[in-house]
């Protein structure tokens, strides 16, 4: 079998590596222990979580363990990595509710079945802490002037960087040098953003194991001008189908930029690599091809084949107006346009209604509509349902309830 080294790098995955070469050795010889960490800020994994999720499947499949662990204590301080102010305070109920979403979520990715992958949660071990014996036997071995030049610290010294979140490196190191002791755990994985506390746990170990502990960062999912993807007019792209519904998950995928269709397929789905060349050869119409696999593998993956079926059926309705196998959505009796527009999702507020309708990006039926202050036609009101367009990409049939 071909090291899975090789195979996440020929699919773009990995950005940094300690100890590389033996890691490799390693790889190729014996089944390796790895854990990736994921701390549940809120009730569902997103898009942004997604990368880590398919490279720990690729390595499983290669034969190796994964860990994920999900930071119910690591949650309760923040990582400063990659951001400009301090984290929102959870309580430890909301911390575990979001511990529990993402435990069942993440086993749609992972096989845990005949002790194949370890779920654990930081918690376990963080909140019994005692913080004179925890700083004795772990604080000793950080030095502040190394921890200031961290990328994930130095970004935030300007605005101002609480004690509280400092702590976060030692905690997430410590957790590595725990799952070292009780797994045999000797590498740690995760985006690129956590390289920095990534290097200190494989340094903690070395200090107080003597062992050789290993790192590995990802890619991390990114637009053509480099900013983070899995962010839309209407927030997140969740993994979660109430907070994302898997038709507007396919939409996203199928309207990502042409440069990024083989990148996302790399890292998001199993596809073979020829399969993927072939598809994104050519820079024109027959990429829209490409699009609608990227978006079908995708949805299939986090939401299941059936669900992928029936979106896929449904883009094509709305695109060929096939009403009746479109997407559906209720709505209570409107009053206008920009209401219909709000409840029925497609905008945020009454003024990003507004802005749209008078930009001409709105139709019901075969009816453009240019006036806020359009209400729906007395026949629509009787039949109890229209169909809404908005732009060329959203068509929706809305049924009033």
């Amino acid at each position: 079998m071909k090291n899975v080294l090789d195979v996440l790098k020929e699919r773009g995955y990995v950005k940094q590596i300690v100890g590389e070469e033996e890691l490799y050795e390693l790889l190729s010889k014996e089944s390796v222990t790895f854990y990736t960490g994921y701390d549940p800020t809120a009730d569902s994994l997103h898009v942004g979580h997604f990368v880590t999720l398919m490279a720990m499947a690729h390595m499983q499949r290669a034969g190796h363990r994964p860990i994920v662990l999900i930071g119910g204590g690591t949650a309760m301080v923040g990582d400063p990595s990659g951001r400009t102010d301090m984290r929102s305070m959870m309580s430890k109920e909301t911390i575990q509710h979001n511990v529990d979403c993402f435990k069942k979520q993440m086993s749609r990715f992972i096989d845990v079945s005949d002790g194949k992958a370890i779920f654990v949660n930081n918690a376990d071990w963080l909140y019994g802490l005692n913080y004179i014996d925890f700083l004795r036997e772990i604080g000793t071995c950080f030095s502040v002037n190394q921890m200031l030049t961290a990328e994930c610290f130095k970004q935030r010294l300007e605005k101002g960087l609480s004690f509280l979140e400092f702590n976060y490196m030692l905690m997430q190191a410590y957790d590595f040098l725990v799952l070292n002791r009780k797994y045999n755990c000797v590498l740690e994985t995760g985006g690129d953003d956590q390289w920095s506390n990534m290097l200190a746990g494989a340094d903690l170990i070395r200090r107080k194991e003597g062992k050789k502990g290993y790192a590995l960062t990802f890619s991390l999912l990114t637009t053509s001008e480099g900013k983070k993807m899995g962010k839309t007019a209407k927030g997140a792209v969740w993994l979660d189908a109430e907070k994302t519904s898997p038709y507007d998950f396919f939409q996203y995928w199928r309207n990502v930029e042409d440069d990024r269709v083989d990148v996302c397929m790399k890292l998001l789905t199993f596809m073979d690599l020829e399969e993927i060349a072939t598809l994104t050869a050519h820079k024109d119409e027959r990429m829209n091809a490409a699009k609608e696999r990227l978006a079908y593998e995708v949805t299939a993956i986090v939401h299941g084949k059936d669900i992928a079926d029936q979106v896929l059926k449904q883009v094509k309705a709305a695109f060929s107006q096939d009403v009746d196998n479109m997407p559906v959505v209720e709505i209570s009796a409107p009053t206008n346009i920009i209401d219909i527009l709000v409840k029925a999702g497609q905008c945020k507020s009454n003024g990003e209604a507004r802005r749209l309708v008078e930009g001409g990006g709105v139709s019901v039926d075969e009816e453009r509509i240019t006036l806020p202050s359009w209400t729906l036609p007395e026949q629509a009101l009787a039949k109890g349902e229209f169909v809404l367009h908005k732009g060329k990409k959203v068509h929706l049939r809305v049924i009033i309830k």
